[in-house]
C-alpha cells in the first residue's frame, strides 16, 4: 500500500515536470546562443560554486582526466571567464577562479532563471503568494537542516 506522503511527492514531481515542460519554449536564448560547450559550463559552474580550485580538484568533480580539464580551462582562459595563477604556498599547483567576465556570465544564466520563476509567481493574488512564500521557506528550513553537521 503506497503511503500518502509517497503519493503527495509524486504528485508534487510530476507537477514540477509539467511546469518545466510549459516553461521549456520561454527558456532564454542566451542558454542556446553562448558558444560555451558543456564542458566548460560545467568548470564554470563548479568554480562558481566552489570558489578558487586546483585543476585536480575541477577535474575530479566534474569526472573528467586531468589533461582535458588543462584544455577545458585553457579554452575559458583565453575567451576571458577564468583566471589561472600559482598557489602562493605551492608554485607548482595552479588554482582556477572565475574573471569578472566568468562571473557575469553565470550571473546572466542565474538572472534568466529568476525571469522563469518570476513569470511562475505572476498573476498569483497576495494569499497565494504569501502560501507559496511559505512552500519556499519550508523547502528553505529542510534543506539548511540537511546541511548542517
Amino acid at each position: 500500500m503506497e503511503r500518502n506522503e509517497d503519493r503527495l511527492v509524486q504528485h508534487i514531481l510530476q507537477r514540477a515536470e509539467n511546469i518545466y515542460n510549459m516553461l521549456s519554449p520561454g527558456i532564454p536564448t542566451e542558454w542556446f546562443s553562448s558558444d560555451l560547450t558543456v564542458a566548460q559550463l560545467r568548470v564554470l559552474l563548479v568554480l562558481y560554486s566552489a570558489g578558487p580550485s586546483r585543476m585536480s580538484a575541477i577535474a575530479s568533480v566534474i569526472d573528467i582526466a586531468l589533461p582535458t580539464a588543462t584544455g577545458i580551462v585553457d579554452k575559458l582562459v583565453n575567451k576571458g571567464l577564468v583566471i589561472r595563477e600559482t598557489d602562493t604556498q605551492d608554485r607548482r599547483q595552479v588554482i582556477c577562479r572565475l574573471s569578472p567576465a566568468g562571473q557575469d556570465t553565470i550571473n546572466r544564466l542565474w538572472t534568466s532563471s529568476q525571469f522563469q520563476m518570476e513569470k511562475l509567481l505572476e498573476g498569483l493574488t497576495e494569499e497565494e503568494l504569501e502560501k507559496a512564500a511559505e512552500v519556499a521557506e519550508m523547502l528553505f528550513n529542510n534543506l539548511a537542516n540537511r546541511n548542517q553537521p
